[in-house]
């Protein structure tokens, strides 16, 4: 029996989807108890509730999918009414061996969740969860300003000559994507009678604006981003080759103190725990091609930086070059010393008071 089965009496699996949840409920053995189907709202969530306290009425965990998308709204409202809350992975297909139905994926969450020593925390709401929307908007901000800089650029490189030579500099090299914009911002379009570079320069000038209008807005996101990183992690902005993208995503998968029992946890949900790749005589190990792929992006960005920049880092690569480590070898090793020394960070800082 686990441990997790001999702290507690029932266990309630719950397989949410967008308009349902259904959720099925076992005691510490495995076995099924009762189940149940709910509208995803909060009459459903009461009426689920009343359920489970007839069903299950000693001590429960709720193991639920989902915590922070389908399952948010129920997650919340169990939390509230002081009900154990934890949460399992959505089923990969493979795993699907006896059929498919949401009453058998909420039975296999909830044994999932007994067969655990200790359940993943919900990711906690509040100032992380408006670090993870900043943070995903500006993205796609960012995304949509590249797709317009790439539009003004072919619309260059398309032009007829008497209009692209205009977006040259004086050694014939076209402008940086900066001037370009500037350039194009300035555009006269009225009184232009050929009507294919009217509709160009007009449409280049439009981008142009829109161009601008994408980078005020995400810099608007990344001020409001600075300042929630500063409120969860007093410090971590001040860390080296640490910016507020990077920070946001850190933050956003190491959520709170608990949820990662120790450093090799988060190491490895990062994707930098070193895999052995050893054959023969060689020694070595490999990188990690698994875990959170945004996280992982995060620590790669951070080395990469402190590669440039940080004069502690550009040490150690100029100790360790010519030897049997490869420089990949090299950034798998900082990749795996930046998680360790990160996870210590956040799990001794304690977030500013706002109440």
């Amino acid at each position: 029996m686990s441990i997790l089965a001999e702290r507690m009496d029932y266990v309630i699996g719950v397989d949410t989807h967008l308009h349902s949840h259904t959720a099925a409920v076992l005691t510490a053995t495995g076995a099924v108890v009762a189940s149940l189907q709910i509208d995803a709202e909060l009459a459903g969530y009461c009426r689920l509730v009343r359920m489970v306290g007839r069903a299950a009425p000693g001590k429960r965990v709720w193991a639920v999918e989902g915590t922070r998308s389908y399952g948010a709204g129920l997650t919340g409202h169990l939390l509230s009414l002081g009900e154990t809350v934890g949460e399992v992975d959505r089923p990969k297909r493979p795993a699907r061996k006896r059929g498919k139905s949401d009453e058998i994926d909420a039975v296999r969450a909830a044994r999932e969740a007994l067969s655990m020593g200790q359940l993943a925390s919900p990711r906690s709401s509040g100032r992380r969860e408006a670090l993870r929307i900043a943070a995903s908007t500006r993205q796609e901000v960012m995304d949509e300003r590249t797709r317009a800089m790439n539009q003004l650029r072919g619309l260059v490189v398309s032009a007829p000559e008497h209009i692209a030579a205009r977006f040259r500099d004086r050694t014939g090299h076209s402008h940086s994507l900066e001037r370009l914009t500037k350039r194009c911002l300035a555009l006269r379009v009225v009184g232009i009678a050929d009507v294919e570079d009217r509709i160009r320069l007009d449409t280049m000038k439009r981008i142009a604006r829109r161009i601008v209008e994408l980078q005020r807005e995400a810099a608007h996101y990344e001020r409001e981003m600075a300042a929630l990183i500063r409120e969860l992690a007093p410090g971590l902005l001040e860390l080296p080759g640490v910016g507020p993208s990077t920070a946001a995503m850190v933050l956003t998968t190491y959520s709170h103190r608990g949820r990662f029992h120790s450093e090799a946890a988060f190491a490895s949900m990062a994707g930098v725990a070193p895999i052995p790749a050893s054959s023969g005589k060689q020694q070595r190990h490999r990188l990690n091609r698994g875990g959170d792929r945004r996280l992982n992006q995060a620590l790669d960005l951070i080395v990469k930086n402190r590669i440039r920049y940080d004069p502690e880092t550009i040490s150690y690569m100029d100790r360790n070059k010519g030897g049997r480590r490869t420089d990949r070898d090299l950034r798998r090793i900082l990749k795996r010393y930046l998680a360790r020394n990160l996870f210590r960070f956040l799990e001794r800082t304690k977030p500013l008071d706002k109440g």
